[in-house]
């Protein structure tokens, strides 16, 4: 068992600062407190860089992603939702791009970044996806200042427990299941030694 290693847990805290509301995931991330998570739980802020990301993801794959942005969901500004995404939605969008169409939408936007954007890119390099959640917050600005506006501003705290919460449930979940595997080799190795004479005789 002791083979087999906890699974990462990848918080990724995205959006531009400079753009009012779109400040929210870095906001979120600069105020997790790192020593209440698992050791398991990493904690990055990205802001703008979604290549860096995207190639971050294809070279280091965490098996949970969670990624904390502002985003256009029901409710008023300040809404809070967790959202998880399909990988078929993802390999869907990557098959309806055309690389040679040059009116074609950009995978990643050097001056922004969208989650969904994101793992295209991933996908079109040829990445597996993990498991995606996105903790998102319906923004009330998204204009050029760098602050964000007051019922986004009163969500950061819930949305720092929210995420914190979710980290840790998310660790727990990967823990567990690297403990089943754990146990599943064990079973496995018993079952080879039981079938296998030299090995039952040794």
């Amino acid at each position: 068992m002791s083979g087999v290693a906890a699974r990462r847990v990848l918080v990724a805290g995205i959006g531009n600062v400079f753009l009012g509301d779109d400040g929210f995931g870095v906001e979120v991330v600069r105020r997790m407190d790192g020593s209440a998570l698992p050791a398991n739980v990493s904690v990055a802020d990205y802001g703008i860089r979604g290549v860096h990301l995207a190639y971050e993801l294809l070279d280091h794959r965490p098996d949970v992603l969670i990624m904390v942005d502002a985003v256009p969901v029901e409710g008023p500004p300040g809404t809070l939702t967790v959202l998880e995404v399909d990988a078929d939605s993802v390999d869907g969008a990557v098959a309806g791009l055309d690389p040679a169409d040059p009116l074609g939408p950009p995978a990643v936007d050097g001056h922004g970044m969208q989650p969904m954007a994101v793992l295209r890119l991933l996908r079109r390099l040829g990445g597996e996806l993990p498991r995606v959640l996105v903790v998102g917050c319906r923004p009330a600005v998204i204009d050029e200042c760098m602050e964000l506006s007051q019922p986004v501003r009163a969500a950061v705290e819930g949305a720092v427990r929210l995420v914190t919460e979710l980290a840790s449930d998310e660790s727990a979940r990967a823990v567990a299941a690297c403990d089943e595997a754990a146990c599943a080799e064990v079973a496995r190795d018993e079952r080879e030694a039981n079938t296998d004479p030299e090995r039952a005789n040794a």
